[in-house]
């Protein structure tokens, strides 16, 4: 799992612009396992989201959980055509489960205002499916 967020970090300072210092620091020298490094540094950030997904940057859109690079470009080129609506960033291919807590659009309701950071990582832990957690489940099976 660490190799697993070694990597996810990598990636997230190579094509996604974030710096290590944002990924880890004094305050949290360590990579969490739990949840992914994107994720926990949303999470650490409150105060820069949630995002107008109509009107903020492709770099700021970047940094939502569940918003990859693809549908960032996606979301970009979409909506010179128009507001965006939660259904059509489903079918960008936004993981909105993940999104919907760091977004706001032309139809949400809920605001990360209205919710704790624990609150939002207990759902999102919640939701989240780990093939990790299914593997080495089925290795202790094996002994």
């Amino acid at each position: 799992m660490r190799e697993n967020r070694l990597y996810q970090s990598d990636w997230l300072m190579r094509f996604y612009g974030f710096n290590v210092d944002e990924l880890v620091n004094t305050e949290h020298p360590n990579l969490e396992t739990e949840i992914d490094p994107k994720l926990s540094w949303a999470l650490r950030n409150p105060h820069l989201f949630p995002i107008d997904i109509n009107k903020a940057d492709y770099y700021m859109i970047l940094r939502v959980p569940g918003i990859g690079r693809q549908s960032a470009q996606k979301i970009i080129a979409a909506r010179r055509f128009g507001k965006l609506y939660i259904h059509q960033l489903k079918n960008i291919g936004v993981a909105f489960n993940r999104a919907q807590y760091f977004i706001t659009c032309a139809d949400t309701r809920t605001s990360l205002g209205d919710l704790q950071m624990i609150d939002i990582r207990s759902s999102i832990l919640k939701l989240g499916h780990s093939k990790y957690k299914d593997l080495h489940a089925s290795q202790l099976k094996m002994f």
